[in-house]
């Protein structure tokens, strides 16, 4: 694969597979296509052209496919296909039963990259690896390298721990993403195949089963749209209605409720057990809500994404607290030591929250979205794009030290960034996010009637970049937005091209965003911009120009006092960023534990950053052999010093060195 950091980032592959004939919703490639009323606009839409998500997309391209191939080259991980077309296959298959889902995420990364940026290096691996997964597929359409081949187990004997379904739900993402971006060619033959197996195998006269973990609901409904084929749609839904019922063997200590399989879909309040499970199920589910006009369905994940939300959900965006089933805790269970935080819950969080914000429009779920992608999503990958975090703890008690540099890390829980990891998931998942990121920055909708009719264009995600947006009537807008967001919150909105009609610009405004202003053309000056959609309809003309400004100054966030874990402490976010306190900036002789936020001063700006006023407590030393408890109230020093600490974004943690952190720091 050849170095892209230079290459112009086209707005469309000016190069395509001979076998791959251009399908007419090409230029429109998107992840998610719901049949309503919203559309995410499509990658070759949207060209970043500069900032924060253009350069981890850059170093996404650059170094992260590429090393995700070699370690799974190394590990055998791709090669366990080479076996299954050999007839080699045996008890010594190299990884997890899983390990097909990251061949098939990298392919989707792949796929979206040559979308986005038309280098025929990235296709050529795309189908070099494509060459060897489709030598691997029985003649009825089935595709596994863990079962149904010599040597090893039977096909769907293992339903709860097995996985087969959630790979093949993963083929079928990554063929979603080779369709849109370039047609209907053999590799979405392949996924077709093995779409087909699936409904034969688990349609209404086959087994009565699901998976142990949710995706196959997902893939089978967006490959639907994708082909138009109600067969599958239709699939998806039977296997989230099958969902709830107790059919799956349990797994030692853990109960149905870890596959979700204690409660039906429709009959739930809440996301519990497995986080990424919960997530990926809840994302089908929309998905079946929105192609058969189930408004219960639709209306029970809003239900569960809300209370969710609302008490069992991070600061950071993040999601599972429980490190022993990756999942969900009680209500208001959110400590930050050993906050789980999965990177791949993020992934599937946004996957969630971007399918009801096309559902219904509603501004909270670009709000989640966004918190997410820069305090998780951007958090994972280090800098270089070759190392990554599994969970993401909003406190470390002790400095990451057991990583090896050049080996599969059997924990996932370290405080420093590893290579890989035994269970690898989070790589591939936040490759295939970055490389398609440009398609969750905006919507277009149309409605309304009389005056009020016509599309509706409105920027999600805030970054600089260059759209072109289709509308319904066959026009085009033309946006040049140009903001230095998150450090700056400035976005500025220029009209480059425009239709001779109304058409509506919205602009998102954060939940957070108190006393932010627009400007829009020909008015008196800045206006206030409540959170929510901040709205310009008019009939635009090039050169038109809409400011949203936000304020972004650093602030202090307090924890909902039935967090036990969490009374008596501060955190400080500044605009969409998590801030957090590192050891590496602490003076010497003082430990992270000793520090307490003074906040009656308010935190300032500092770099990216923000500086925060505090105290060192130093508690006397602990008597030999006495437990950390006293029929006696804390003794405070009577003069503790004074000292002001810079805070940095949550994302960069650990950049720096292995180091003790922490997000949310006491106040007493």
């Amino acid at each position: 694969m050849t170095d892209t950091s230079t290459a112009p980032a086209a707005s469309a592959p000016t190069h395509r597979s001979e076998h791959a004939p251009v399908r007419d919703d090409v230029a429109r490639a998107r992840p998610v296509a719901p049949h309503g009323a919203h559309r995410g606009v499509g990658i070759e839409e949207v060209r970043l052209t500069g900032g924060f998500w253009r350069d981890l997309q850059e170093t996404n391209a650059r170094a992260t496919l590429e090393h995700c191939l070699e370690w799974m080259e190394r590990l055998g991980w791709v090669a366990n296909f080479d076996r299954v077309a050999a007839g080699t296959t045996g008890p010594d298959r190299p990884g997890w039963q899983f390990s097909d889902s990251e061949v098939y995420k990298l392919l989707e990364a792949l796929a979206w990259e040559y979308g986005r940026s038309g280098d025929e290096a990235v296709n050529a691996t795309f189908e070099a690896l494509v060459d060897r997964v489709a030598a691997a597929q029985d003649d009825d359409g089935y595709l596994n390298t863990c079962f149904g081949h010599p040597g090893r187990p039977e096909r769907y004997g293992d339903l709860s721990s097995g996985h087969e379904l959630y790979c093949t739900g993963h083929l079928l993402q990554a063929a979603v993403a080779r369709l849109r971006t370039v047609g209907h060619d053999r590799f979405v033959e392949v996924a077709r195949r093995a779409a087909d197996h699936v409904c034969r195998e688990f349609g209404v006269d086959g087994r009565d089963g699901i998976c142990g973990h949710p995706e196959i609901e997902v893939g089978l409904a967006e490959l639907g749209r994708a082909l138009g084929e109600p067969r599958y749609t239709e699939q998806a839904r039977l296997f989230v209605e099958r969902r709830g019922r107790g059919t799956l063997a349990p797994i030692a200590l853990l109960g149905p409720s870890y596959f979700q399989d204690d409660v039906p879909v429709r009959e739930a309040d809440v996301w519990r057990g497995h986080a990424v499970r919960a997530l990926y199920l809840a994302a089908g589910a929309v998905d079946v809500a929105i192609d058969t006009a189930d408004d219960e369905l639709l209306a029970a994940v809003e239900r569960q994404w809300t209370r969710s939300v609302e008490r069992r959900t991070y600061l950071t965006g993040g999601m599972g607290s429980r490190h022993q089933d990756e999942g969900f805790g009680d209500d208001w269970e959110l400590p930050a030591d050993r906050a789980y935080c999965e990177t791949c819950a993020g992934v599937a969080s946004v996957m969630v929250s971007w399918r009801l914000l096309l559902a219904t429009g509603d501004v909270r779920y670009a709000d989640l979205m966004e918190r997410t992608f820069y305090n998780v999503v951007a958090t994972s990958p280090r800098s270089d794009g070759r190392a990554f975090f599994y969970a993401n703890p909003l406190q470390q008690r002790e400095p990451g030290a057991d990583v090896r540099p050049d080996a599969v890390n059997p924990r996932a829980e370290g405080g420093v960034r590893a290579p890989w990891f035994d269970v690898s998931c989070c790589p591939t998942n936040v490759a295939r996010t970055l490389a398609s990121w440009q398609a969750y920055a905006a919507t277009v909708s149309s409605g309304g009637s009389g005056e009020h009719a016509g599309d509706v264009v409105s920027l999600v995600q805030h970054a600089s970049a260059d759209l072109r947006v289709a509308l319904d009537g066959g026009e085009e807008l033309g946006l040049s937005v140009r903001t230095a967001y998150p450090a700056d919150g400035l976005v500025r909105v220029e009209v480059t091209d425009a239709p001779d009609r109304p058409v509506t610009l919205r602009l998102r405004v954060p939940h957070w965003a108190d006393g932010a202003t627009l400007t829009v053309p020909g008015g008196s000056g800045p206006e206030g911009a409540a959170p929510g959609w901040a709205e310009v309809r008019r009939t635009f003309a090039p050169g038109d120009v809409v400011v949203l400004e936000l304020p972004t100054g650093p602030r202090f966030t307090w924890p909902d006092p039935r967090v036990d874990a969490l009374r008596g402490t501060v955190a400080v976010e500044r605009g969409p960023l998590v801030l957090c306190l590192e050891s590496v900036d602490l003076p010497d002789g003082v430990a992270l534990e000793d520090v307490r936020v003074d906040p009656s001063a308010a935190p300032r700006p500092h770099d990216d950053g923000a500086l925060v006023r505090a105290r060192v407590v130093t508690p006397p030393a602990p008597e030999p052999g006495r437990p950390p408890f006293s029929g006696a109230p804390p003794v405070t020093p009577a003069a503790p010093s004074t000292i002001e600490l810079p805070l940095v974004p949550y994302h960069r943690w650990a950049e720096r060195g292995p180091s003790t952190m922490r997000v949310f720091v006491p106040t007493t």
